[in-house]
């Protein structure tokens, strides 16, 4: 990798605290990996231990369509984004609502073709919608990008490839969560002609573009917001590797230069100045600092360069307390790491196999493996120690590549066409 403004190695210290995304309540999680876009929920008094055949299913809902998105849960509702809907007699996408304390399908609206490019195991939609007060916004994988109410209704839709010659960095489509701050709608078309976009979210008129040499193009990750001495920054993962881009005006800050990989998918985690990116296929995890230089300017620093041990593909890694949490890239291996110096501290099975995707919650790691099964582990650098484990009623046949949501005493599951809910809560 190359870094560019400003090249040191050091070892910080500290706690950090990454900008809220959008303000919402305790109970809601509007976008992907949660309003702060850490993957951390902060619900507590959950259980510590489940039964051996799992916790209390409260209910499933049929609907959801094939795909891999996760759930945005706000104001007692679910969104998602999916194609073929059992519900539907058409094979297009959709996005769907769903009623969050019965299930019940409240709503379906149109968005476009299904996205049936590659393996069979690959299609379907992937892109989790952000919900941000009466409106909600979602990209689908052709790269549309649509504004409704709450309700269902469109209000206003943009093309991130025609508009924008937006480029994906290969060929699975857009999968970006858009990020909403204040009255900016935030995503990445990527390449070199407009990387990362700020529109108005109420018109979708462009408010600036952002412009990164040589831009391979959009990877899968969503924006997480930084505050760096003052300086609000958008930092993103694109096919190039990390860039932070000012938020005010869409300059460009900085960007930390990867390797070409088959895909660069798990989106940054960011902690007041530092920023510990990753991608898989080899690549692994590195983690920087972020430096104010006066003036509204930022550069970066390189804290360790890329770790292959810490690589992960797409189930993405989460940051409690000082340790790192994630799948070693799609094996089904779990590990943890220290945060400041990458040294791994545990690697081990679980009872699933194949990718893990993480969430957290109360001292507990969620970890949804590939072919169905859920484990409950805690999220302690001392060893992996499982808690329970189930296998979600119909996987199976297509891989369970949705991130799990954890939130107000719930699990919520996204399961291809089906969605569901367990108590999870004390």
């Amino acid at each position: 990798m190359r870094v560019r403004n400003g090249l040191t190695r050091l070892v910080v210290a500290g706690l950090f605290c990454a900008a809220t995304l959008v303000t919402v309540s305790a109970a809601d999680w509007p976008t992907f990996r949660g309003p702060d876009r850490s993957g951390v929920s902060p619900a507590d008094g959950l259980l510590s231990s489940w039964p051996e055949d799992g916790p209390e299913l409260l209910w499933k809902s049929a609907g959801a369509g094939r795909g891999y998105a996760s759930l945005a849960i706000a104001d007692g509702k679910i969104y998602t984004l999916g194609d073929g809907l059992s519900t539907n007699d058409n094979e297009d996408e959709y996005v769907v609502c769903f009623d969050q304390a019965t299930g019940k399908q409240l709503w379906a609206t149109k968005t476009g073709e299904p996205w049936n490019s590659g393996k069979p195991t690959w299609q379907g939609s992937r892109s989790t919608p952000t919900v941000d007060g009466d409106h909600l916004y979602v990209l689908t994988p052709h790269g549309k990008l649509f504004c409704l109410t709450t309700e269902g209704q469109e209000v206003w839709q943009r093309d991130v490839k025609e508009d924008f010659g937006g480029k994906k960095a290969d060929s699975w489509g857009y999968s970006e969560s858009v990020t909403i701050d204040g009255d900016r709608l935030i995503c990445t078309p990527g390449g070199t002609e407009s990387t990362m976009v700020a529109l108005n979210k109420r018109s979708g008129e462009t408010i600036w573009t952002t412009a990164r040499e040589e831009d391979r193009g959009a990877g899968h990750a969503s924006i997480v917001i930084a505050d760096v001495g003052g300086t609000k920054v958008y930092v993103q993962t694109t096919g190039s590797g990390p860039m932070g881009v000012r938020a005010e005006d869409g300059k460009l800050l900085w960007t930390y230069d990867i390797q070409r990989t088959t895909a660069v998918i798990p989106t940054p985690i960011v902690r007041d100045d530092l920023v510990f990116a990753t991608a898989g296929y080899g690549t692994g995890g590195a983690l920087l600092r972020q430096v104010p230089d006066g003036n509204g300017k930022v550069s970066v620093e390189e804290i360790y360069p890329p770790n292959p041990s810490l690589g992960n593909k797409h189930g993405g890694v989460v940051l409690v307390g000082d340790y790192l949490y994630g799948d070693t890239e799609d094996r089904g291996t779990p590990f943890c790491a220290e945060l400041m110096t990458g040294e791994v501290e545990w690697k081990s099975r679980g009872s699933g196999r194949n990718s893990a995707s993480v969430t957290a919650a109360d001292g507990h790691l969620y970890y949804r493996f590939s072919n169905g099964v859920v484990a409950l582990v805690k999220a302690t650098p001392e060893g992996y120690e499982e808690q329970g484990s189930f296998k979600v009623p119909g996987s199976g046949q297509n891989p369970s590549w949705a991130h799990p949501v954890v939130l107000d005493g719930k699990l919520y599951l996204r399961e291809g066409d089906t969605v569901l809910c367990y108590a999870v809560g004390k």
